[in-house]
């Protein structure tokens, strides 16, 4: 089985080149654009679904960026069996969002006051965040359930899910469908701007051009914003100078079935990270089989848990490996897992001090749409090309048409499950999630023939490129 490399020229900075300062900086700041807002969003989200303080709202979004440079730092630097040692970006997961503000509204019709909720929401992601810990270790005997084919379709449904997310912020944003203005000439004007600007700067031979690109799209659009009056400075407004952290800041309380949801949800959450990771080695021209492939997994999934632990200790919704930061890497050709470092330095000083890090949430929705839909589409391919590693047989087509179809059906309608048990609907209510058990399943049950003929292969890729 052959390896899935990118060709040379794609990569400016491999995984252990040490790019000058000055080059390694531009490119932690392209990742911080790409991937600051979908950061601190989801405690955002929760602090307004929870209605919850202020000042609580406030802490959860610095505690957020800290506890994902402390996560990015073990992550690339790799201590021991700790860390995947790649261009690795934690951040907090998507996935709790709902759970938590289900959770926290119950417990505030039942009158309970905001800071037993935060003690439990923080209590419960604690302890399960040692699940993801225990999963680490049992990995390496998954070899016949974790295939390329089982990884490749995360990875594609992360990058299809994602695509989402970048077309609602192209369009305007949710703001944008409340108000009525979705789609209008102005949002989808100032997206295209942005998307034209980036494939142009990456279509240059220039390596500085290209990874210049992002940053500039980003920077344009934002000027041009600003002079049609988009940009909102209101959420900077009354912010402490610093914050600092300070560990069970709220308590610490623990509630079994609130337990079970999230534990749940946590062990979902190693599937994406092995997407996440896999999908990082693919673009990082590492290799998606063998022991060193196995160990970065592990390594990775292991920082994915302690991460958790620390952040739900500091006050900070669960992390995980972000999938976003895969269609940076493609796009700027840097996988340096130096500059990693220089992320999580950053993610910790924008952390400590609020009114560095709410400037980059003032970025108007279609700004970031217009880079973000490249960049996740990025992440699809990849996918695909994880898919292709060992030629795509007719039994892979088999599991990939099936999981693609039940994974993107849940996408368009979430409630396409909601008729089983509640148990199992939170299983596959989510497209990722949905797509990778069934691709699970699916290699589990249909017998392997290896006599079948292949139909494509990572040659095949090449070839058309």
């Amino acid at each position: 089985m052959s390896d899935i490399t990118q060709s040379e020229s794609d990569l400016i900075y491999k995984l252990e080149d040490k790019p000058p300062m000055r080059q390694g900086l531009l490119g932690a700041i392209t990742h911080l654009l790409a991937i600051f807002v979908p950061m601190v969003t989801p405690a955002l989200i929760v602090g307004a679904s929870l209605k919850l303080s202020t000042e609580t709202t406030a802490y959860l979004v610095s505690m957020a960026m800290i506890a994902s440079g402390v996560g990015t730092w073990l992550q690339v630097n790799r201590y021991g069996r700790v860390g995947s040692g790649l261009l690795s970006i934690q951040s907090v997961n998507f996935s709790f969002v709902t759970a938590m503000i289900a959770i926290g509204t119950s417990m505030r019709s039942d009158g309970i006051h905001e800071e037993l909720i935060m003690s439990s929401l923080l209590g419960v992601s604690f302890v399960g965040a040692f699940l993801v810990v225990g999963s680490s270790f049992v990995l390496p005997y998954l070899r016949r359930v974790i295939t390329p084919t089982v990884s490749g379709v995360v990875v594609l449904m992360i990058g299809l899910s994602l695509i989402k997310v970048g077309i609602i912020d192209f369009g305007g944003g949710l703001a944008a469908k409340n108000s009525g203005t979705f789609g209008d000439y102005q949002n989808i004007g100032l997206g295209l701007l942005v998307l034209l600007v980036v494939i142009g700067f990456n279509c240059m031979r220039s390596p500085l051009m290209r990874m210049c690109g992002i940053a500039v799209g980003l920077m344009v659009g934002y000027l041009v914003a600003l002079c049609l009056g988009m940009v909102d400075f209101s959420v900077m407004r009354n912010l402490p100078l610093i914050t600092i952290p300070q560990p069970f800041k709220y308590g610490f309380s623990f509630d079994f079935h609130q337990f079970l949801v999230v534990g749940i949800i946590y062990l979902l959450s190693v599937l994406e990270a092995v997407g996440s990771i896999t999908a990082t080695a693919i673009v990082s021209q590492q290799p998606v089989e063998g022991d060193e492939y196995q160990q970065r997994l592990k390594g990775g999934v292991l920082a994915d848990g302690l991460v958790s632990v620390i952040a739900s200790a500091l006050g900070s919704l669960p992390l995980t490996t972000f999938a976003q930061n895969n269609g940076v890497i493609q796009m700027t050709g840097v996988a340096s897992r130096y500059v990693g470092k220089i992320i999580a330095v950053l993610l910790v000083i924008l952390g400590l001090f609020p009114v560095i890090g709410r400037f980059f949430t003032t970025f108007p929705a279609p700004v970031l749409g217009g880079a973000m839909t490249l960049m996740f589409s990025m992440i699809a391919i990849a996918g695909i090309r994880i898919i292709i590693t060992n030629g795509l047989k007719r039994r892979e087509t088999l599991i990939v048409a099936t999981s693609l179809g039940l994974g993107l059906g849940v996408s368009y309608d979430p409630a396409l499950f909601q008729a089983l048990p509640a148990s199992i609907y939170v299983l596959v209510e989510n497209p990722i999630c949905a797509g990778g058990l069934t691709a699970i399943i699916l290699n589990l049950l249909i017998p392997l023939r290896r006599e079948e003929p292949v139909i494509a292969t990572d040659a095949t890729v090449n070839e058309l490129e």
